[in-house]
Parts: structure tokens; C-alpha cells; sequence
């Protein structure tokens, strides 16, 4: 993994379940993980493995949902047996709510009522 985030970012991170009572266009996204047209955005953790967030494979927005995905199983992919899923710096990454985050990636289309 490239820009794999530290401790103390990770520990910053609100624990599962703990943000499950706020509406998730307003549930704050604090990492964005990525590779190709792939993107993750990751809203909660376990504070061991776990994280809760957005995903978007190979682009397909229509398809894209909220769900569960593991810190080791994001180190592990590979493109091509050389790319590694990277994480947005945290200089370049502004905490923010989901539906600021989606007005910033996903198509216009895919934007539309939020």
C-alpha cells in the first residue's frame, strides 16, 4: 500500500457503529483509499482491521454501495501484480460529509438530489 496511514490518523477515525444515528449524506468521510477507477471512502473503524465506507468498483457508480472492507484486504490488492492501492495524503485530503465527498468524485448524474 502507498501513503498507508499512520496510527494517529487512524486513531481518529469515529469506532463502528458510533456514527450509525447520522444521516450518511452527512456522515463524515476521513479516508479515501484508491487504485484505477476504484475508490474507497471510509467513514468508520474498528480501531484493529475493519472499516465501514463507500466503495466504488471499476467505476461503476450505479453500483457502488456502503458496506465493509478490511485494512489487510486493501494492502493486499494489486493491479497488474505491481500497483498497490494508495491512500490520500492527509495534506490533500479534507475531512467532510459524504455528500461533499460525492459532489467531488462521483458523476453528475450520479449527484443529482443530493
Amino acid at each position: 500500500m502507498l501513503n498507508t496511514p499512520t496510527a494517529a490518523r487512524l486513531a481518529r477515525l469515529p469506532r463502528l457503529y458510533q456514527t450509525e444515528n447520522i444521516p450518511l449524506d452527512d456522515t463524515l468521510i476521513h479516508l479515501h483509499f484508491f487504485i484505477g477507477s476504484c475508490d474507497w471512502f471510509i467513514a468508520e473503524y474498528d480501531g484493529e482491521d475493519l472499516f465501514f465506507g463507500f466503495a466504488v468498483l471499476g467505476g461503476d457508480w450505479q453500483n457502488a454501495e456502503w458496506g465493509y472492507v478490511t485494512f489487510g484486504e486493501l494492502r493486499d490488492i494489486r493491479a497488474h501484480g505491481v500497483l498497490h492501492v494508495d491512500c490520500e495524503l492527509e495534506k490533500y485530503w479534507r475531512v467532510r460529509p459524504f455528500s461533499e465527498v460525492m459532489k467531488d468524485y462521483a458523476p453528475p448524474e450520479y449527484c443529482r438530489g443530493l
